[in-house]
């Protein structure tokens, strides 16, 4: 029972480190029952530091379990996006918990990354790690693990999204957003819309979904129309805010008031949103609730 109690005082710590890892709810969950039936086998005598070795052990999983997901996704239809996590809006406080590393937009960009990119990254520049204890994780030296992190950062810096930390901006945007396409506002979307505003859809070949990546603020906003005359205009779907992985986003309701599909932001430091993106593939909204 001790050894339980220790392990599920490390559990949330354990599915941080291999969500932002993998990028999927059930990848992340598997990871974690995988270092829990490693826990178990443990020699303990031999292990110093608890939170250490668990979180080398959730490493380790995830950084196996890489290779078979990247596989997959190599052969996914349409825009892969992870599954998002999605809660009320979080209090100051726990706003403060939260962290960068864990937005849709960058774990989507975080595909670009190999394994042993993605893997240095998260744990030594997310979770603090020492290369020396990042290399026991990816096979490599410390010096070729610093080489790696400094390369995924440096990828992150030139691809990934332009986004401002400020919650009030990125709540303001949305609103905004929101505002303008359920009042069918054409020059007010293109205004709250970055002029190269990109827009992913992933609908995993289940529902049915733009497959590229559409970009420009004309063509994302006439898109955000139509789907609005679609979806919002004949009744029975509803919008609300919610927090999408810790920053302001929205879902969709269906009349039964189940998630259909999931909006998340980026937002740069003038209030224009520069990224959206919607989960709309049923298999990656099934966790999800409000």
């Amino acid at each position: 029972m001790a050894d339980l109690d220790e392990f599920e005082a490390h559990r949330e710590h354990l599915w941080a480190v291999a969500y932002r890892i993998l990028g999927t709810v059930g990848d992340a969950e598997d990871a974690v029952q995988e270092t829990w039936l490693r826990w178990e086998r443990a020699d303990r005598d031999a292990v110093d530091n608890a939170r250490a070795f668990l979180t080398t052990t959730v490493s380790r999983v995830c950084y196996d379990l890489l290779g078979s997901a990247r596989a997959r996704r190599e052969t996914y239809v349409g825009e892969w996006l992870p599954e998002p996590i999605v809660s009320a809006e979080p209090t100051p406080e726990e706003r403060a918990e939260l962290d960068e590393s864990v937005e849709v937009a960058l774990l989507a960009m975080m595909e670009r990354l190999t394994p042993a990119e993605r893997t240095s990254l998260v744990l030594h520049d997310v979770f603090s790690l020492p290369f020396e204890q990042v290399a026991e994780v990816v096979g490599r030296s410390p010096e070729a693990v610093r080489g790696l992190a400094s390369r995924a950062r440096r990828r992150v810096r030139e691809h990934g999204p332009r986004r401002t930390v400020d919650v009030a901006t990125r709540r303001k945007a949305v609103e905004a957003f929101v505002g303008a396409a359920t009042r069918g506002d054409l020059p007010g979307l293109v205004a709250v819309l970055d002029p190269d505003v990109v827009w992913r859809a992933d609908g995993g070949g289940v529902v049915r979904a733009a497959r590229q990546p559409i970009e420009g603020a004309d063509r994302v906003s006439r898109m955000v129309l139509g789907l609005v005359t679609k979806w919002y205009l004949p009744g029975g779907m509803s919008i609300r805010s919610c927090a999408v992985n810790g920053w302001p986003g929205i879902v969709v309701l269906d009349a039964s008031g189940a998630v259909s599909v999931v909006f998340a932001f980026a937002v740069d430091d003038e209030g224009r949103i520069t990224e959206v993106d919607l989960v709309l593939n049923p298999e990656k909204l099934t966790h999800v609730s409000l």
